[in-house]
């Protein structure tokens, strides 16, 4: 496990949308100190997946961090909804799919009784005639 990991955990067993915590208790719940410079940099605090390996975990535990205080030493996780688009993105990425595969499905829609291979206007190949 994961020096953050147990914050992943935490964060996955709250039921409220926003989780606000001080840097201290975010330290108490990893059991260890936050790395020296992290307080002071909001960056930090980004919801960049390749930021650093704590915000990997408080994405993965499906959270975005809000309301970075750097000052205070506050900072809001928000739970994220996952969309339909996302959730089916997954999906298709385990069973081996493209994520992009199916990611307009739903989109568009086409009344009943169009034909797709009919041209829209007939007359417009006797232009050249």
């Amino acid at each position: 496990m994961g020096k953050y990991e147990r914050l992943g955990e935490f964060l996955k067993s709250q039921r409220t949308k926003e989780v606000p915590m001080t840097f201290a208790e975010i330290e108490r719940v990893i059991g260890s100190k936050l790395p020296p410079n992290s307080p002071q940099y909001p960056a930090w605090w980004s919801n960049n997946p390749s930021n650093n390996v704590m915000t990997k975990v408080w994405l993965a535990a499906g959270f975005r961090t809000e309301q970075v205080d750097t000052k205070t030493r506050r900072v809001v996780f928000r739970r994220v909804e996952q969309s339909a688009t996302e959730t089916s993105a997954v999906q298709t990425k385990k069973e081996g799919h493209h994520p992009i595969f199916g990611a307009l499905k739903g989109s568009v829609y086409i009344p009943e009784g169009v034909d797709l291979t009919e041209p829209a206007d007939p007359d417009w190949g006797k232009v050249y005639e």
